[in-house]
């Protein structure tokens, strides 16, 4: 977890308490009994995947209140996925330029405020500053609650689309559906054409091209880089490239990468590109491998299939669902630990992660291409 996102979660929980009385003494929101709602703003703070998730919702809320304008209130990490969304006007980060940015969403009248987030307070203490009539959000603690008018039970056992989605429901009375075989993240066509034909030149070499994101946010999520790289050259005796993909921070992981290969080719875009290209080259794959991942929520939301290493997170909550989708999870005793964003540090090595071997995963790799292409020939 990165240093400032450890920091904004302390402070939700020394502050955020607080923070939610104080604000309900001092400051009464707007009634408006007879409310249309013109200005709606959605807040989403957290991770990449959180983000991606959120994109059924947006679209059901953009069905629902076609002539309004939407705005997000977002963060730097994961307003990169958010800003290419064609059901949002306009996505504001609250750490960027603080607290301007902040006051400046503050201060427009909403009508209605749907906070997405799960847990801490912060975000609801937000949404009830900004007066709006209509504020929406999960009731998992007292303090949100009583800053919400329309609270909505939380669950642990179902997929994250479906809660998002049954915010939206809240207020217009709609029960959405979700396709849960469908691509919902759009990608634009552009971002397809600039990375294509690097792509297809690679494509020529292999029978089948994998994507590999080897990094995570917090250790108890990482499976290593020393067991992707071992993978990678097992995957290539059976025809299968890779496509290394990452971030900046996943640049000295890279290089290691490169150096355990031994002169396999493979093509990497680790460092060299946004969120949304990311996903554009994604789209273009066969099957993508990482753990329990942003990257993987977008590898689902693009329609490519995965295979996906859980153990620290909660399976029935994040894992993808659908036929193209494999997860792997040793299901030991102390898994999964993950609870509203916060994994603690692991006293056993992770070795809910660490008794994946690098064979089982090759397998299942292996299996869901040949389940594919039997499907692709109808079999």
């Amino acid at each position: 977890m990165g240093f400032k996102t450890e920091v904004l979660k302390k402070l939700d929980s020394l502050v955020g308490r607080g923070a939610s009385h104080i604000s309900r003494f001092l400051f009464t929101p707007r009634k408006e009994p007879d409310l249309v709602c013109k200005k709606i703003l959605v807040i989403r703070p957290g991770g990449i995947g959180d983000a991606v998730l959120l994109y059924p919702a947006l679209s059901s809320l953009r069905a629902s209140f076609k002539d309004s304008r939407i705005d997000v209130l977002a963060e730097r990490r994961n307003a990169g996925i958010l800003k290419g969304c064609p059901y949002v006007d306009r996505v504001f980060q609250y750490d960027v330029n603080p607290p301007f940015e902040l006051l400046k969403v503050i201060r427009t009248d909403y009508d209605m405020v749907i906070d997405t987030e799960q847990w801490h307070r912060l975000s609801a203490v937000t949404a009830y500053l900004t007066g709006a009539p209509v504020r929406v959000g999960f009731d998992t603690n007292r303090e949100r609650k009583k800053l919400l008018t329309h609270p909505v039970s939380y669950s642990q056992d179902e997929y994250e689309v479906y809660s998002f989605l049954k915010l939206v429901s809240k207020v217009t009375g709609i029960e959405y559906g979700f396709d849960k075989e469908s691509p919902f993240l759009p990608v634009g066509k552009d971002l397809v054409v600039r990375f294509g034909r690097t792509i297809d030149d690679f494509r020529k070499r292999w029978d089948a091209l994998a994507g590999v994101f080897s990094g995570a946010t917090v250790r108890e999520r990482r499976w290593g880089i020393e067991r992707f790289s071992m993978l990678s050259k097992e995957l290539s005796k059976e025809g299968i490239g890779t496509v290394l993909v990452g971030g900046r921070e996943d640049v000295g992981d890279a290089k290691r990468f490169k150096e355990a290969l031994s002169g396999i080719e493979f093509l990497n875009f680790v460092g060299k590109t946004t969120l949304l290209e990311t996903a554009a080259i994604i789209s273009q794959l066969d099957l993508f491998i990482s753990s329990d991942t942003g990257l993987m929520h977008i590898a689902y939301g693009v329609g490519t299939p995965t295979v996906s290493l859980f153990g620290a997170g909660i399976q029935r909550k994040w894992a993808p669902p659908g036929r193209n989708h494999v997860v792997i999870n040793k299901g030991l005793p102390c898994s999964p630990c993950t609870k509203f964003g916060y994994t603690p540090g692991c006293p056993y090595g992770v070795r809910c992660l660490g008794e994946i071997t690098v064979g089982e995963v090759k397998e299942r790799v292996v299996e869901l291409l040949s389940k594919i292409r039997m499907a692709r020939q109808g079999h």
